[in-house]
């Protein structure tokens, strides 16, 4: 059912953007050019506010003679589908974290290992410079263009029923992750137990007992009203994983010079306003969780990071722990 569920959906978003694909330059200097940007995301999140004002400066820089239409909150898919779909040329962009494309491009996986940045300075030197140019263009060979990261800042536990000051609180726990094999180990070496859930389905699965807690950054424990049910939030900030802005290279190459340039502008753009709104966002999502009722503590972090560190030995001796190497290097 799932399978063509998914099928029917390709079809979908392949009939709306197909055109695309076939179209030379000269069309599009004759007609508009429409982008279909798929994601899983509230409307109230920072990342998709960031995506609406890139989507409204590639209009303002082309005369609206390229357009990029968003589809938000799993419309057209959650984020899994919405790569494979982008993968096909069906789906011309996606947003996806970079926890969910790892299983698509292995290099990614170095984002999921726990503490790998010293704090957001570090991160954002690291996107910024070469390291983060190529790992955005590792996916490219399947099919998979990356843009830009945007900050999806710093993951953490939270839970309906235990708080959670220490790796040892977490044993016997359900702890919800995403479709990630660095998470899964991650949660493990903690001494809990991953469960990955899709997100649309999440609410209904703390609600019901399904999972005894998840983890995620501050804004989407607020829009996704996880706070509802659960009353702990331990800000252990073990996870930065980013969110990657992600084009077909099928409608990318099919994208005239000009309209290449004002989308990259446009995206660049993005970035510096969605950081702007995320350190906003974070703010006022721990003003209202708290508000809620919600007990958030921050606690000594080397407990988690020591538990952590299994992670680390596993990946010793491959690229991965290369390119970690060389993340933790600069300065």
């Amino acid at each position: 059912m799932r399978t063509a569920t998914v099928v029917l959906r390709v079809l979908l978003v392949a009939g709306a953007v197909g055109l695309l694909t076939g179209c030379g330059q000269q069309d599009q200097q004759d007609r508009p050019v429409v982008l279909k940007l798929a994601h899983g995301l509230d409307v109230t999140h920072p990342v998709h506010k960031g995506m609406t004002f890139m989507a409204r400066r590639v209009s303002e820089r082309t005369n609206d003679r390229l357009r990029i239409d968003i589809y938000p909150s799993e419309q057209l898919g959650n984020e899994r589908e919405c790569i494979e779909q982008v993968q096909l040329g069906a789906l011309a962009m996606t947003k996806a974290s970079s926890a969910h494309l790892e299983a698509f491009v292995p290099e990614l996986k170095v984002l999921g290992l726990p503490y790998l940045f010293r704090d957001d300075e570090h991160m954002w030197k690291v996107f910024n410079g070469p390291i983060g140019a190529e790992l955005l263009a590792t996916g490219s060979s399947k099919g998979l263009k990356g843009l830009c990261f945007y900050d999806a800042g710093a993951r953490s536990f939270y839970t309906r029923e235990k708080e959670i000051r220490t790796p040892a609180d977490l044993v016997g726990l359900k702890i919800r992750v995403m479709q990630s094999e660095m998470c899964m180990k991650m949660v493990e070496a903690m001494g809990g137990s991953p469960t990955p859930i899709g997100w649309g389905e999440l609410y209904t699965s703390l609600q019901q007992g399904v999972v005894d807690g998840a983890e995620n950054n501050p804004p989407s424990f607020h829009t996704s009203k996880h706070y509802e049910i659960c009353k702990y939030y331990v800000l252990d900030e073990h996870l930065r994983p980013p969110d990657v802005l992600v084009i077909s290279t099928k409608m990318w190459d099919a994208l005239s010079p000009e309209f290449q340039q004002a989308l990259k502008q446009a995206v660049e753009e993005s970035v510096v306003e969605q950081r702007r709104l995320w350190a906003l966002a974070v703010e006022e999502a721990l003003k209202e969780v708290q508000q809620a009722g919600v007990t958030v503590n921050r606690p000594d972090t080397r407990p988690f990071r020591e538990a952590a560190q299994a992670v680390w030995d596993e990946r010793e001796g491959t690229e991965i722990a290369e390119i970690a190497r060389r993340i933790q290097a600069v300065e």
